[in-house]
């Protein structure tokens, strides 16, 4: 073989790998962009039970929740008596509380997105980030694993160079049939922060869906968030003035 035939050869090489690699990162942003797809839906209506777990005490809120898209949603606490009426507003990446007591709307500044909502183990954050996992990492796809007979890809999401990001890294457990069985936390050092997981997969919303999500600290195993389905409706579209300041007020108008 020639030097000029080498060398083709090995630009050839070098071209298929690019391509081949390209292919590969276009499929794992495709899995998990469609994995979020299918967890949200185009839009959907729920009735959740929010169960706050903790070593001395535990309380549960119900909360109803509208979606629209990845940026949309607005969820309202309907029991219990005391904290009826409290609700959050994420409309793109922005978030506004309503607290009825003193019938006032306070507008979250960044400051505040990285804490507690309602005093469980999900952050304002976590709410308002919904779309983050597909605009702000890139996706490697680092394992896989059979659950239920199910083959399982083990994903490191790991954040873009200056993503406005809280996590240094995130693993995702996706079924090849799109449904999320686990998100992991990181921070900064690579440290697992906690980690959420779905069980119970079952015919809900006319689809398979985890109806038991827990949110669950590191190393804390009598501290979690368990949320828990009674209803969830996925449909088409929502109206876009359910999401407005007027209906964080007056949900039920």
């Amino acid at each position: 073989m020639g030097k000029k035939s080498i060398i083709i050869f090995w630009l050839s090489v070098a071209v298929f790998t690019i391509l081949c690699g390209t292919l590969y990162a276009m499929e794992v942003e495709t899995l998990v962009r469609d994995a979020v797809n299918y967890y949200r839906g185009n839009a959907s209506f729920s009735v959740v039970d929010m169960t706050i777990h903790r070593p001395g005490w535990e309380r549960t809120l119900t909360i109803k929740a509208w979606t629209r898209g990845q940026k949309d949603s607005l969820f309202t606490i309907v029991a219990p008596p005391r904290d009826n009426g409290n609700g959050t507003l994420k409309r793109g990446k922005e978030m506004w509380m309503f607290n009825p007591r003193v019938n006032r709307v306070i507008k979250l500044p960044p400051s505040m997105m990285s804490q507690s909502w309602m005093g469980s183990d999900f952050s304002n954050n976590d709410l308002a980030k919904s779309d983050s996992i597909i605009d702000d990492y890139t996706h490697k796809i680092t394992g896989t694993e059979i659950h239920d007979g199910k083959k399982v890809f083990v994903v490191t999401s790991m954040p873009k160079p200056d993503a406005p990001v809280v996590w240094g890294m995130q693993k995702l457990r996706v079924r090849e049939d799109l449904i999320f069985l686990s998100q992991e936390f990181y921070d900064e050092d690579l440290l697992l922060v906690k980690a959420m997981t779905g069980t119970k997969i079952q015919m809900i919303g006319g689809k398979l869906f985890p109806r038991v999500w827990k949110m669950r600290k590191a190393e804390k195993e009598d501290e979690y968030t368990m949320l828990e389905y009674r209803e969830l409706v996925f449909m088409e579209n929502l109206p876009g003035d359910l999401f407005t300041l007027s209906s964080l007020k007056n949900p039920g108008r």
